[in-house]
């Protein structure tokens, strides 16, 4: 009766395991179908008449992003609905706009009463005049400050990863499916644990006796090393040789910190800053090209950009599966702006500083021992050596790292290996032209110019 039971129970959970099997990949191909509604293309009738606003969208990020927003207040005022703004605020029709926008400076010095009062909201700082802006392009701008903003585009599947994440329209979420499995498969642990005890009942019940094995008596293994002394020789020789060479190992690697890669407290990627949008490493760290030391950038520094760039679009196509995979989203980059922003304590609503700022405690990277002595402009100025040289690929770094391993043999390899470098440069030219002669070679390198004297670096 038992057996019965049970495969009659077995039978329906196997059913249910395989309808789930079944509902589940109905509902994965479901997922990848895209629903994406018609886009409603709404346009204000006058401004379409007036301007087109994709070619005023171009004008608008060549000529007005730096200080302008569409809908929030920047360097300059935020620019939605501006026309008619000023039409019904203030009164004032579209040639003042032209105006405006060729000859700020001359709007103020002629006594204009709002061109004024903008000036003097504004820190009495002049708007950048634009002569060279046509009509038609001032009206295609002004269409786009009107244009209403796009709707946001729906979420497609993600299928680049090789599955389809998130849940299915109108199905079950994988993350339910897979409960659900597991479910099924914890009660078949039970069922077998449940036979498996059954059976061991009847087999007792039938008089037949389960014996468990009894492991035979036999020398410890401890024991019989310790008796054998050769063994035990050959075992503390090789124990104490490897002991020496993982010590002179461990104690080879102080001070090298090779990888090093801290998390600092506001997440600054060279990635973007110096790769995609190409800025030069000495514009943030300028003291290298006259300092021992590079220099961390101030603060303010940061802000020569970061006035206007207060939130982070990243990519059109969006962020790469790796970036999604570490936390990398435009979210996260915004925040990290915002953290700027109350670092250096600066009012985003009204642009301006609060006086109300706080330190910001980096972490340094790159130390090398108080012994050792660099000097980055002899190296960076005139010897012209790239930065990537010893700190490798900034420009792809998303976390900055110690690249090289910065040890006495790499630096004295990079002058033995390394050429002097005299084209333009007076400060080598009468000791190449002797120490040539005597070397009998055309070009020296560094450690022919005494870059291998102790007192170079250990003065």
């Amino acid at each position: 009766m038992k057996k019965v039971l049970y495969r009659h129970l077995f039978s329906k959970v196997l059913g249910f395991s395989l309808l789930l099997l079944s509902f589940s990949s109905y509902a994965q191909e479901d997922a990848v179908v895209e629903e994406t509604a018609p886009e409603e293309a709404v346009a204000d009738d006058s401004a379409a008449a007036a301007g087109d606003p994709v070619k005023g969208k171009q004008l608008f990020n060549q000529n007005c992003a730096a200080c302008h927003a569409l809908n929030r207040k920047m360097t300059g005022p935020a620019l939605a609905n501006v026309e008619t703004r000023l039409a019904e605020e203030e009164g004032l029709d579209k040639e003042w706009l032209y105006a405006w926008i060729r000859n700020s400076a001359g709007m103020i010095a002629s006594g204009d009463a709002y061109a004024n009062e903008i000036y003097a909201e504004y820190n009495q700082a002049a708007m950048t005049a634009f002569p060279t802006l046509s009509n038609a392009d001032i009206d295609d701008i002004l269409a786009y400050t009107a244009a209403p903003p796009p709707a946001p585009a729906t979420a497609a599947a993600n299928t680049n990863a090789g599955g389809t994440d998130g849940a299915a329209a109108g199905g079950i979420s994988n993350e339910i499916i897979l409960g659900a499995l597991a479910l099924v498969f914890g009660l078949l642990v039970i069922m077998l644990f449940l036979v498996n005890k059954t059976l061991r009942r009847i087999a007792e019940a039938n008089g037949v006796v389960l014996e468990k094995e009894k492991a035979e008596k036999s020398t410890p293994i401890w024991k019989a090393f310790v008796q054998n002394q050769f063994l035990v020789l050959v075992s503390v020789i090789f124990l104490l040789l490897g002991s020496a060479y993982f010590a002179y190992g461990w104690m080879m690697q102080i001070g090298i910190d090779q990888g090093y890669a801290p998390i600092q407290p506001i997440h600054y990627s060279h990635k973007i800053h110096a790769g995609d949008n190409k800025i030069e490493c000495k514009y943030c760290h300028s003291s290298a090209r006259v300092s021992k030391h590079s220099g961390i950038p101030s603060l303010n520094v940061c802000m020569n950009c970061h006035k206007s760039i207060y939130e982070y679009t990243g990519n059109p196509e969006g962020p790469s599966p790796d970036d999604l995979a570490n936390g990398y989203t435009n979210e996260f980059y915004t925040g990290e702006i915002k953290k700027l922003y109350k670092a250096v304590g600066w009012d985003e609503e009204n642009q301006k500083y609060t006086g109300e700022s706080q330190p910001v405690e980096w972490v340094r990277i790159h130390n090398l021992p108080d012994f050792a002595y660099f000097n980055h402009s002899q190296h960076v100025s005139v010897a012209g050596i790239q930065c990537q040289t010893c700190h490798g690929p900034v420009e792809e770094m998303e976390i900055m790292y110690q690249y090289s391993p910065l040890t006495m043999g790499w630096c004295i390899n990079c002058h033995r290996e390394t050429n002097i470098k005299i084209e333009g440069n007076e400060y080598y030219e009468a000791i190449h032209a002797e120490l040539s002669k005597k070397y009998g070679v055309e070009n020296l390198t560094a450690a022919m110019m005494g870059g291998l004297e102790c007192g170079k670096c250990h003065y």
